[in-house]
């Protein structure tokens, strides 16, 4: 077994959504003896990740991007109460599960290296179908894919594997169609001269140029910004909402139905199940993970609280047939600028989404291996059209995230790490030669059991059941109002024109 120090570390991506390659950065910076010292520390800085920092960069980034302007109107369908306490709830629920990701993988790990397998420098790379070498550019010649599916493999066996390949997978599908219909109702507060149906096929093709990129180095520059950029538009909710204060007569007459309660809750369960959209940030040491993500979910909390309350507070029910927070607040440059920094996080983060699938279908097909990256390109593209397709079928925002929460998220982050932590840890054995024990907090095996089950039952019934349910009857409901391939979603009314005075009248 290679003790850890010895080879610089990776961490999996909690449910492997992104791409990174690991590359050993002392090791191999030290081999291009070309490389002046200002040039490797500009590279190092803006390039080359691994610390714990950069995992929590890129977990508070990625945690909370289009869905920061949705939790207003989950707050309208709450209530103030439901909506601050389920934030706290599944924001901490989402850190149960992502530590317990983190346990399953160093569990891995440990089995593995006891088998004399070398985990020194490999990519960990998402959704793939075997443990296969790969070279891709700028990376050394040994490398691996190590995706999470492999973990539930080596585990628990192919059928695990199988399943969290079918969800994950459906989830980025959706994740990035929720991107694109995000893209539209943005950039539509800025120039309404189009409507969101047209903007949505300008932002598509704009996405579908990520067919371009052939893989994914390091997020590290990209990551910060997007945190700079979730962080501008969470205060500037919260600031323009209190300077504008509450419009005349403002109501909060939330929660009044069970369909709107259970589908607000579902939207928050699909926001703090960040982890389905963030990475173990290529760390050189893994088991700090658990400790990164809830570091990471509390500064959230202190975006997500703040920026939807105060947008309550200020418009009350009126945010029931607002779904994008952006829509109430008056037109500004801070606003402006608001929308165009969401615009870009949304681009990066359909690219975290969407590059995995075409890794997948790329293997698929026999062309993960192609040298041209235009044939590689075109041979994406059966990827990226449905995804198009669908967000111009169904551009309901803010709906659309309930349902992919509950039919989703609720098993790729919540159930499935939780059952595929009791089943590893079932036997005295695995319990007695566990690589990490129970935190603390919990010393006792049968109080992680105890837990986990909780956790499982919760969001089955609440989740899946009781929140798939709303959501997907809320889902129909927009389907019945607006119709599939609706021209202009929650768009206001146009204006009729001015009436002609009388002796034009009588004129024409």
């Amino acid at each position: 077994m290679l003790p850890p120090k010895q080879a610089e570390e990776a961490a999996i991506p909690a449910t492997d959504i992104a791409t990174f390659s690991n590359e050993t950065a002392q090791g191999g910076d030290k081999e291009q003896g070309g490389e002046t010292a200002s040039v490797f520390s500009m590279k190092s800085l803006l390039w080359h990740g691994g610390s714990a920092w950069d995992a929590w960069f890129s977990c508070a980034s990625n945690q909370v991007a289009q869905v920061l302007l949705t939790l207003p109107y989950s707050f309208s369908q709450l209530g103030m109460l439901s909506g601050v306490i389920l934030q706290m709830f599944y924001g901490f629920l989402g850190s149960w599960t992502a530590y317990l990701i983190s346990v399953l993988y160093i569990e891995y790990r440990a089995r593995k290296e006891k088998e004399n397998v070398s985990f020194k420098n490999h990519v960990i790379q998402v959704p793939s179908f075997s443990l296969t070498p790969l070279r891709p550019l700028h990376t050394p010649p040994f490398l691996f894919l190590l995706p999470w599916f492999e973990v539930l493999d080596g585990l628990l066996g192919p059928y695990w594997k199988a399943a969290g390949l079918a969800f994950n997978c459906t989830f980025l599908l959706f994740g990035s169609v929720i991107q694109l219909i995000a893209c539209a109702s943005n950039i539509y507060y800025i120039n309404d001269r189009l409507d969101k149906r047209t903007w949505t096929y300008i932002f598509g093709a704009c996405c579908a140029t990520t067919v371009f990129i052939p893989s994914f180095h390091n997020y590290r520059m990209w990551s910060f910004l997007g945190l700079g950029m979730t962080t501008y538009t969470a205060w500037y909710l919260t600031i323009a909402a209190a300077v504008h204060g509450q419009v005349e007569g403002v109501t909060h007459s939330g929660p009044t139905q069970l369909v709107l309660y259970f589908t607000g809750a579902t939207n928050i369960l699909y926001t703090f199940g960040g982890h389905a959209v963030t990475i173990m940030h290529a760390m050189w040491k893994p088991h700090k993970f658990k400790y990164i993500y809830l570091l990471a979910t509390v500064y959230v909390l202190t975006l997500t609280l703040p920026s939807a309350a105060a947008t309550y507070w200020a418009f009350g029910d009126q945010l029931l047939t607002h779904s994008n927070a952006f829509s109430l607040l008056p037109k500004s440059r801070w606003r402006d600028a608001a929308v165009i920094l969401m615009l870009i996080h949304q681009f990066i983060t359909f690219g975290f989404a969407c590059t995995p699938l075409y890794f997948v279908w790329e293997k698929a097909i026999g062309m993960h291996d192609a040298k041209s990256i235009c044939l590689r390109a075109l041979a994406r593209l059966p990827v990226v059209i449905p995804i198009w397709f669908l967000a111009i079928v169904f551009p309901f925002f803010g709906p659309i995230n309930s349902a992919v929460g509950a039919l989703l998220v609720s098993f790729t982050v919540y159930i499935i790490p939780a059952l595929a932590h009791m089943l590893t840890y079932r036997t005295p054995s695995a319990r007695q030669n566990a690589a990490e024990k129970p935190p603390f907090f919990l010393p006792s095996w049968t109080g992680m059991y105890v837990v986990n089950a909780l956790v499982v039952g919760w969001v089955l019934v609440v989740g899946f059941g009781l929140g798939g349910w709303a959501s997907v009857t809320n889902f129909v409901r927009q389907v019945d109002t607006f119709g599939l391939f609706a021209k202009c979603y929650q768009c206001p009314s146009p204006r009729p024109p001015p009436a002609l005075p009388p002796q034009q009248r009588r004129r024409l």
